[in-house]
């Protein structure tokens, strides 16, 4: 039978989860803090600084990453105290579910689904587009149609086709005219079954993986500030905030509307550290490592992101910046094609660990709201019994985006996954004060500081950037939501494991009774 969708799991009922924990235990502190840095450093600044800069901030994307990365502190601190409570896989779901309830926590869920998949997806788009680059200073020119989305491969071929009526080549028109009118971005569909086969090969795999891949990309990303330092033209700065322009279909962009709304997409370089402490059912001590990696990630990337943006919009104007690979073009537009195509490899190759920890972290919500009842079990919460991670659930995953990687403009996949991190990040530092308040004795390793005061800036600062989300965001959001209340209320509910559970207190309740009873007669 169905119980209330505002009941919550018991602290006891946590205990016996991470005590029939079917993962291997085998990442340290600094394992947790490179899986941190492996999904932070790459869409944020391989990709989404194009888009931020070139549409809505300008120079001003400096600003951008400073918003966004104060917001992302709180929110992490308050991860921190629930990693260090909960060491358990589903990160903010599980966090919700102790605290606010099983429907706010399967929302929590439901739109971490949004924000992991759809960020796995935006990079693989990414990693596309640095991919194709990097096939072009090899001199391969492979088809617009195998390598972009129908959208994106038909705005391509409009471009090409008017670039070559200027300069007269009726041969290269004619090709272009001629080309299949069906497009699927082959690269991006490629790239996440590979990263799709290294999950489900095991977890130290994966680490290993990725701990190569973020020591490459950090060197590139030290290169880029050092080097690029030597080419700012401080003109290019100048308006550093540009004018507010107002579009033909009434939307804005820069002034500081323009800043907020970078700030809501660039959002999305952030979640690494929201994908650590979905890692806590594979750390040897979470209750410490979790809370560190989570902060250490945040602060090393914060300041990253902020040098490397300085960099980019001073060494060419903002808007020469390419949307789909900014750091490699900056680079060309000062004449050092070596220095390109080192970022390029560098970027292919962090691109990938990001997907590999976005990809992770999506799996590890999946487990955990299986083992809840709240989906199937069989489905996505079945563990490889020799792999020892879930194999299942990995591929359905891996299918899904690479689906909607061959056929979805970057554009719109990185700003759906923003919205689903913002209210995950709101929620959660919302809770943290709530438990604080209802379990004051429970052992805490860490303890957010100031606790009331960086609840309430985190809530409403996440709240504040929902705000500047575009208005179609927020339409695909609702119905995202909508199709999930339908779903719990249809299946998770009735499923939930909470029914079990509250079923035998009731069992022991009425036994309790009947013994007293006995004892008085």
């Amino acid at each position: 039978m169905a119980g209330s969708p505002w009941r919550k799991k018991p602290i006891s009922a946590f205990e016996a989860d991470m005590k029939k924990n079917e993962l291997k235990r085998v990442l340290t502190r600094w394992g947790l803090t490179s899986l941190g840095i492996g999904a932070i450093i790459g869409g944020g600044i391989f990709t989404l600084t194009g888009i931020a800069a070139h549409d809505h901030a300008g120079p001003a994307l400096a600003l951008a990453f400073v918003i966004a990365g104060v917001g992302c502190l709180f929110a992490s601190l308050c991860y921190a105290e629930f990693s260090a409570v909960l060491p358990v896989e589903g990160s903010a779901y599980a966090y919700s579910y102790g605290t606010v309830g099983e429907l706010f926590a399967w929302l929590i869920g439901w739109n971490l689904i949004l924000e992991y998949m759809m960020g796995a997806t935006t990079v693989a788009v990414a990693w596309s587009g640095y991919f194709e680059k990097l096939l072009h200073q090899m001199g391969i020119h492979p088809p617009i149609w195998l390598m972009n989305d129908p959208i994106t491969a038909a705005e391509k071929t409009r471009l090409a086709i008017e670039a070559a009526e200027k300069s007269g080549n009726t041969e290269v028109v004619s090709q272009l005219m001629n080309q299949p009118s069906i497009a699927f971005n082959l690269p991006a569909f490629l790239i996440t079954w590979v990263v799709t086969s290294i999950l489900v090969r095991g977890i130290k795999e994966a680490a290993k993986t990725n701990n190569l891949i973020v020591i490459l990309k950090v060197a590139v990303v030290l290169f880029v500030i050092i080097v690029g330092f030597f080419f700012i033209d401080t003109n290019n700065w100048t308006p550093f905030i540009p004018d507010q322009i107002v579009n033909l279909d009434g939307s804005t962009q820069f002034g500081w509307s323009g800043v907020i709304t970078a700030a809501t997409i660039v959002f999305f370089a952030y979640i690494g550290f929201d994908a650590v402490s979905t890692q806590a059912g594979e750390a040897i001590n979470p209750k410490k490592d979790v809370p560190f990696a989570i902060i250490a990630s945040l602060v090393i990337c914060t300041v990253l992101y902020i040098l490397v943006s300085l960099v980019l919009t001073g060494m060419v104007p903002y808007g020469e910046l390419d949307m789909k690979a900014p750091v490699a073009s900056a680079f060309e537009g000062v004449g050092m094609p070596w220095a390109t195509t080192l970022i390029t490899v560098a970027a292919v190759a962090g691109l990938m660990s990001v997907m590999l920890v976005m990809m992770l972290g999506q799996t590890r919500i999946f487990l955990g709201m299986a083992k809840d009842g709240l989906l199937p079990y069989k489905i996505f919460g079945k563990v490889h019994p020799k792999f020892k991670t879930p194999f299942r659930s990995t591929v359905i995953v891996g299918f899904v985006i690479s689906i909607v990687a061959s056929l979805t403009p970057i554009d719109k996949v990185s700003e759906m996954c923003s919205m689903g991190t913002l209210l995950a990040f709101a929620m959660i530092s919302g809770a943290v004060l709530v438990l604080r308040y209802k379990q004051p004795d429970l052992e805490r390793p860490f303890r957010v500081p100031y606790l009331p005061v960086v609840s309430f800036l985190g809530v409403g600062f996440n709240v504040f950037l929902m705000c500047y989300v575009r208005p179609e965001t927020w339409v695909a959001f609702l119905c995202w939501s909508a199709l999930g209340v339908i779903v719990y209320f249809t299946y998770s509910r009735r499923n939930s494991k909470l029914n079990e559970w509250e079923f035998e207190q009731s069992l022991k309740g009425h036994d309790s009774t009947l013994n007293a009873s006995e004892e008085q007669e």
